[in-house]
C-alpha cells in the first residue's frame, strides 16, 4: 500500500500509529551520539590517549556533521526514499555508536562517532519532512511530539550515561547501551518499508540555487542558528558561568540538569501554540524576552538568584522548537520541507558552532563575563529581526513564483 499524503485530512489508523511510534522512537536517539560523549570526555580523552586537538575535534563533529549531512539529504531521500533513507539512518547511527564503544584506538573513535552523527543528521532533516508528508493537517501535534521526544532522548543520553558507567565500571558499556537503543528505533521503519511514500515526480523542489537566492530561507536559517548557537553556549559554559558566581561544581550540576529537563515541557507547549496561529511572531518576541530577561538576571543579579534566570533561559530555548516548527508552516509541500529543513539545518548549525569558541575567547581576552554577554545579547538582536520576517504568514513557494 502506498502512502501519498497530500490530502488535508489528518491519517488515521494502525499505520498512524506506525508511524507514530516510529518517529518518537528515532527522535529519541537522534541526540544520544552527542549528548552521551560530553560527561565521559575525560575518561574517553584518558582511554583512549586522545591529545586537546582530538578532543576539540570530537567536540565540533557534531556541527560539522549536521551541517554537511544534512545538506545532501534531500539528495539522497529523492533516491533511496524516505521510509528507507530514514532506516538506514538509524542503522548507520547505531552501528557508530557499537563501534565506537568497542575500540581503544582515538582516530577510529572519531571515524565511528562521525558515522553516527551523519545517521543523526539524516534524521534531523527528514523527521520534519514525514511530518508535512503524512500529517499535513496535525503539524503542531506531531512537531509538539517529535521535539517533546528529542529533548527527552537528549535529557536521558545526558542524565543516564555516567550513572551507567559507575555501574558498569566502563565506559564502553555506557556508551554501547545507546546502540541498543537505536537498533530498537530502526523496528519500526523496517515495518514502513512497504510504505513508501510516492513523490510528485512531475513537481519542482526548491534546490539549492533556489534557497540561497531566497530571503525565507536565510531568515529561517539565520533564526535557526542563533537559537542553537544560545543552545550551544548554555550547555557548554552554564556551568562554568556558575561556578564563578560562586556555586559548587555539584550545585551546578544540579541546576545543569534542571535547566536540561525544562526543555521538554517547553517543548510540549511552543509547538502546539505556535502552530495554533498562522503568525509565530508573536510567540518569536515572547521567547526573545524571556531570554533578555534570564541573561540580565544571570549578568546583573546576585549569583544567589542564578536559578530563578536560568529557568526564564529555558523558557527562551523554545526558540529551538519554534523554528523546528517553522521548516514545516513555512513550506506547503513535503518536497519543499525537505529542501527548507536541509538549507536552514545546515548554514544554522554552521552559525552556531562558532558561538561556545568565541564565547570562550572573549572571556579569556576580557577575564569576565560582561564581554561575552553582550555578545549574547547581540545574538538575541538577531534572532529577534530574523524571526520577525520568518514568523510572518508566507510561504517558500509563493516567494518563488513571486520572482
Amino acid at each position: 500500500m502506498s502512502v501519498l499524503v497530500q490530502e488535508s485530512r489528518p491519517r488515521t489508523g494502525p499505520l498512524a500509529w506506525l508511524l507514530v511510534l516510529g518517529i518518537v522512537l528515532a527522535a529519541l536517539n537522534l541526540r544520544t551520539a552527542v549528548t552521551s560523549v560530553g560527561p565521559l570526555l575525560d575518561q574517553l580523552a584518558q582511554g583512549l590517549g586522545m591529545s586537546s586537538a582530538g578532543t576539540g575535534l570530537l567536540t565540533t563533529l557534531p556541527v560539522l556533521a549536521f551541517a554537511g549531512v544534512g545538506a545532501v539529504t534531500p539528495a539522497l531521500s529523492r533516491r533511496l526514499g524516505e521510509h528507507r533513507l530514514l532506516l538506514l539512518a538509524l542503522v548507520t547511527l547505531g552501528a557508530g555508536m557499537l563501534v565506537r564503544s568497542l575500540v581503544d584506538s582515538a582516530a577510529v573513535f572519531l571515524l565511528s562517532s562521525a558515522v553516527a552523527l551523519s545517521g543523526g543528521a539524516v534524521g534531523n532533516v527528514l523527521i520534519p519532512t514525514l511530518i508535512k508528508r503524512h500529517f499535513p493537517a496535525r503539524t503542531g501535534i506531531m512537531t509538539t511530539v517529535y521535539t517533546t521526544a528529542l529533548a527527552a532522548g537528549t535529557m536521558l543520553a545526558a542524565a543516564a550515561t555516567v550513572p551507567i558507567e559507575r555501574a558498569s565500571g566502563n565506559w564502553h558499556v555506557a556508551l554501547g547501551v545507546w546502540a541498543a537503543l537505536a537498533a530498537v528505533a530502526a523496528i519500526p521503519w523496517l515495518a514502513l518499508l512497504r510504505s513508501e511514500p510516492e513523490r510528485d515526480t512531475g513537481r519542482r523542489d526548491a534546490g539549492p540555487r533556489t534557497l540561497l537566492r531566497s530571503r525565507l530561507a536565510w531568515t529561517i536559517a539565520v533564526y535557526f542558528g542563533t537559537q542553537s548557537m544560545i543552545a550551544y553556549i548554555m550547555f557548554g559554559w552554564l556551568a562554568t558561568i556558575l561556578t564563578d558566581g560562586g556555586y559548587s561544581t555539584g550545585q551546578a550540576g544540579l541546576i545543569l540538569g534542571v535547566f536540561t529537563a525544562l526543555n521538554i515541557p517547553v517543548s510540549i507547549v511552543v509547538p502546539m501554540v505556535a502552530a495554533r496561529f498562522r503568525d509565530q511572531r508573536p510567540v518569536v518576541v515572547g521567547l526573545v524576552a524571556a531570554y533578555v530577561v534570564g541573561f540580565l538576571g544571570l549578568w546583573l543579579a546576585p549569583a544567589a538568584s542564578a536559578p530563578v534566570w536560568v529557568f526564564f533561559v529555558a523558557v527562551g530555548m523554545g526558540s529551538f522548537p519554534l523554528a523546528l516548527t517553522m521548516l514545516a508552516l513555512r513550506a506547503r509541500t513535503p518536497e519543499s520541507t525537505a529542501a527548507l529543513s536541509a538549507f536552514g539545518q545546515s548554514a544554522g548549525y554552521l552559525i552556531a558552532g562558532a558561538g561556545p569558541l568565541l564565547v570562550g575567547v572573549l572571556r579569556e581576552v576580557t577575564g569576565g563575563w560582561s564581554v561575552p554577554y553582550l555578545m549574547i545579547f547581540g545574538v538575541l538582536v538577531a534572532q529577534l529581526l530574523t524571526g520577525l520576517y520568518a514568523g510572518r504568514d508566507r510561504y517558500l513557494e509563493d516567494e518563488r513564483m513571486a520572482r
